[in-house]
């Protein structure tokens, strides 16, 4: 037998394997369908390298096809050596892709060259006698030349160097998310190269069996499927895909490979209905989980926008509090000045005072006592919500915190024409550990507010000792059943004659800047602070505090606990 290059035989037949299209149409399909579908999203270089890839795999596909199919020798001999650098350039395009990929930057000059160089032996011998010497008539076959143990060389060679490139980068990855997507990028990877090159190695090299190659395609379908699951978990590409419509591909794809096992009419048209029903239900299924995504998608840039809102708004609010602390303490050195100057004109220290003087002077110190208490509220405010309110517990009486409110407020009940009783237990309370200070602050608040809020009538502060405290719910009315974990309290009660308090508006009276609706008729001044603070006060002693009120017009009690073992 005489064997040429060219030769001069019209044709040869050779048995078509029953998995050829099966494994090389579907194959094709999938890995030109994804590249091109992550082109057409993500134009970028990590885009394009696998559109070239998938495209470079696919054209390999077509050129095999031919050698199958084909009877004319010549063709034959011509994709023959034409698979040669397709190939090559599939491991090629295999490298420059998993290190763009990982690297998330284009290669350098060098490595570029180097890849280049590992193509050029192709380039000088694919269509010279080292590529296909000749052909064999007998089993309608290329005899192959000594560039295909180049070829395969050249495969282990890359595989070896990709195993070592994606182990190194697994290692050094800092970040575990993308770690895992070069796991799954390698998995997939190195499956498909493995898959495809060994099998033709085996096919050729060992078992002079070119079937067995077509085992070997089906680790492009598994790579892809990993591509796939790397867009919809992980988003990666930069590309947004929805599980439903990966598998509704997935789906349609597997039964329209079915048309290539078909044997007779009646399953290529159960077949084709079973094709044109995924494609009807698939396509309703994605549209509806579609919109769905969609709705989440705005509400989640809905929620990202409030949250950017609520950021600013606790920046203007901390700006808002730090004004008010600088400006209470600028304000509170000469509204003190002003209350100590009145009160020692009023104490006769420079000299004696008419009358009609002293009548002013003491409503100087009634507006000034009223501003300090405001400042105060103020600053006490900003502290809280900075977390800046600091207390200094002592031992002290409360007794003696309740005598000295007493007696600074005597002027005003007495400017007012109201009664003002103070009613001590006849057992001395014992001392309990406190910030007196605080507590001074809280009571004097109930204190101001009755006389405020009251038009006839008067006031009383009453002490006495519970052998336990009472627990507050959130809309500051006293539980039922449950009782203060520390003990005993000590419970002061400032009861006035006022306007009294609706049960409606209870809840609202300890948040901050909350007034009860008819208030400002007799105080418009009020800011509704002190009850605000005086919570806070409460809560730092393990206490309660609370209003109670028979009803509009029949005046309130303001209360509050203070453990009296509570450290």
């Amino acid at each position: 037998m005489i064997y040429n290059f060219v030769t001069n035989a019209e044709s040869c037949y050779v048995d078509i394997p029953n998995l050829l299209y099966y494994s090389h149409i579907p194959a094709a399909i999938i890995a030109f369908g994804i590249g091109l579908f992550v082109l057409l999203k993500n134009r970028n270089l990590v885009g394009k390298l696998l559109f070239l890839f998938s495209l470079t795999f696919s054209f390999w596909i077509f050129c095999n096809l031919i050698l199958w199919i084909s009877y004319n020798t010549q063709i034959i001999m011509f994709f023959w050596s034409l698979t040669y650098i397709i190939e090559a350039m599939i491991f090629i395009w295999s490298f420059y892709l998993s290190y763009v990929f990982v690297k998330q930057k284009d290669a350098n000059i060098f490595l570029k060259i180097f890849l280049f160089i590992l193509i050029v032996p192709f380039l000088i011998f694919i269509f010279q006698k080292s590529g296909i010497k000749e052909f064999n008539l007998v089993t309608c076959e290329a005899v192959q030349g000594n560039l295909v143990y180049y070829s395969y060389g050249l495969e282990i060679f890359i595989s070896v160097l990709l195993c070592g490139f994606f182990i190194k980068n697994i290692i050094s990855s800092k970040d575990k998310i993308f770690r895992k997507q070069i796991i799954y990028f390698f998995i997939g990877i190195i499956f498909f190269i493995f898959a495809f090159s060994w099998s033709n190695i085996f096919a050729n090299l060992i078992f002079d069996d070119f079937e067995i190659e077509q085992y070997g395609l089906f680790g492009m379908t598994f790579f892809m499927g990993v591509l796939a699951y790397l867009i919809v978990k992980y988003k990666a590409f930069n590309i947004k895909l929805i599980g439903a419509q990966a598998l509704v591909v997935a789906l349609v794809i597997l039964v329209g490979s079915q048309f290539f096992f078909a044997q007779n009419g009646t399953s290529m048209v159960l077949t084709g209905i079973t094709l044109a029903l995924s494609l009807g239900f698939g396509y309703v299924l994605i549209r509806s989980i579609q919109k769905e995504v969609e709705r989440k998608e705005e509400l989640q840039k809905m929620a990202d926008s409030l949250a950017i809102a609520n950021d600013k708004l606790r920046i203007l609010d901390k700006a808002k509090t730090e004004f008010i602390s600088i400006a209470s303490h600028q304000l509170r050195t000469p509204v003190t000045a002003v209350k100590g100057f009145a009160s020692l004109l009023l104490e006769g220290s420079y000299g004696e005072v008419k009358d009609s003087i002293k009548g002013a002077l003491e409503k100087i110190y009634v507006s000034s006592e009223r501003l300090v208490n405001l400042i105060e509220d103020l600053l006490n405010v900003s502290r809280i919500e900075s977390g800046r309110l600091t207390f200094t517990f002592e031992m002290a009486k409360v007794e003696d915190v309740l005598k000295e409110l007493y007696d600074g407020f005597c002027l005003v009940a007495k400017s007012k024409k109201f009664h003002f009783d103070l009613k001590l237990p006849e057992n001395p309370i014992p001392e309990i550990k406190m910030d007196a200070m605080k507590i001074r602050e809280l009571v004097s608040n109930f204190i101001d507010n009755a006389f405020k809020y009251t038009e006839k009538g008067g006031v009383t502060i009453k002490a006495e000792i519970r052998e336990s405290g009472v627990v507050i719910d959130e809309d500051g009315f006293v539980k039922e059943n449950e009782k203060n974990p520390y003990g005993s309290v000590v419970r002061i009660t400032v009861s006035d004659t006022g306007i009294g308090v609706p049960k409606e508006e209870i809840p609202f009276l300890f948040k901050k800047f909350s007034r009860g609706k008819d208030v400002s008729r007799l105080h418009v001044g009020g800011t509704g602070l002190g009850l605000f603070v005086g919570k806070a006060i409460a809560d730092a002693h393990h206490g309660a505090t609370w209003v109670e009120s028979d009803g509009e017009g029949k005046g309130s009690r303001f209360i509050i606990e203070i453990p009296i073992s509570a450290e």
